[in-house]
């Protein structure tokens, strides 16, 4: 979607009284184990913490995410709630609340609990972002509501097409999104980016800069065929055909963690099927090419049934046997 909720995970760094050196061990242990999509194991950990420091912040509100990611939404409501509740100068519990509210379809709560984020920060740019997706899924209910009582209302119809278009609402719903920095990771469910408040960078656009006249000039349909094979990747993803989505990475691609190809194939099988539905767009594409190794830099929108994410994504192909195939993957600038 073009737009959609975002949820916040922000570093919630408070003076309770204890050791700063503890906290971060503490925090290290649960987001690690987090990023290890470890998640019952995360939660202990929380707990055992909770048990000592029942106040703490910052494991709270991971507690929170976490629930949200294993689809107890009722739980994770409860965590955000009490937090607005200790801590009511945090503007992040509220945004994460409005995040559950929406996926929920309870826009009016959604509203309302952003408002609050933006009384406590006026300068939060996801809260405000969040609001006017809000507001716009509101406008079109009621457009929507308008037209089944009069179906030939031609104002309403198109001022429905237009929320839609805005929103990007083509299947159903405002699904909740992420950006990523710290701290622990929440929600691009199969890749796991972190979540702030700061709204995603611009990405620049490129600078002319003449070629040198003895490098060739990379043909167009060179580039065309790279965003072809990028975006086709993408259409794979959503759909969920693995074996197609796979088939983009070539035989010696660089697995991010340096497991054996094998293995991270079957991960991402596990994390890509049955997943309910998905969906992958690409923004604002920036393509480099040398030779038979190709560049490409975007920004990428994820979202499911459950959560979503927005953040820079970098992929190198290299030319084998006339084709494009992803060699390399990376997320962040």
């Amino acid at each position: 979607m073009r737009h959609s909720i975002k949820t916040a995970c922000a570093a919630i760094i408070l003076s309770i009284g204890f050791s700063p050196l503890v906290w971060a061990d503490d925090a290290s242990d649960a987001s690690k184990l987090y990023k290890a999509g470890q998640l019952n194991e995360a939660i202990k950990k929380i707990d055992a913490v909770l048990s000592q420091r029942p106040k703490d912040a910052q494991m709270r509100f991971l507690k929170g995410i976490i629930l949200t990611e294993q689809n107890k939404p009722a739980e994770a409501i409860t965590i955000f709630s009490k937090l607005t509740d200790d801590y009511p100068e945090l503007p992040e519990p509220y945004n994460n609340l409005a995040v559950l509210y929406a996926s929920n379809g309870q826009f009016l709560k959604a509203s309302a609990a952003l408002e609050m984020a933006i009384r406590t920060n006026p300068t939060y740019g996801t809260a405000h972002e969040n609001l006017g997706d809000v507001y716009a899924k509101l406008a079109s209910q009621s457009y929507d509501k308008a037209l089944q009582l009069d179906s030939g209302n031609s104002t309403a119809k198109l001022k429905l097409n237009l929320v839609k278009n805005l929103i990007g609402n083509t299947t159903g719903g405002t699904n909740p999104k992420t950006t990523t920095n710290n701290p622990p990771p929440i929600a691009s469910i199969p890749n796991t980016p972190t979540v702030t408040a700061t709204p995603p960078a611009k990405v620049s656009e490129p600078k002319s800069t003449p070629t040198p006249p003895t490098k060739p000039v990379v043909p167009n349909n060179d580039k065309d065929n790279v965003l072809d094979t990028v975006e086709a990747w993408a259409k794979a993803w959503s759909s969920q055909n693995v074996s197609k989505y796979l088939n983009y990475y070539a035989k010696d691609f660089q697995t991010p963690k340096g497991e054996s190809r094998s293995n991270w194939a079957e991960d991402r099988r596990s994390r890509i099927e049955g997943k309910g539905k998905i969906g992958v767009r690409i923004d604002a594409p920036h393509i480099s090419i040398d030779g038979n190794v190709a560049t490409v830099k975007f920004k990428q929108f994820y979202t499911s049934d459950r959560l979503s994410s927005a953040s820079h994504k970098t992929l190198v192909l290299s030319k084998q046997d006339g084709k494009w195939l992803i060699k390399q993957e990376r997320s962040g600038n």
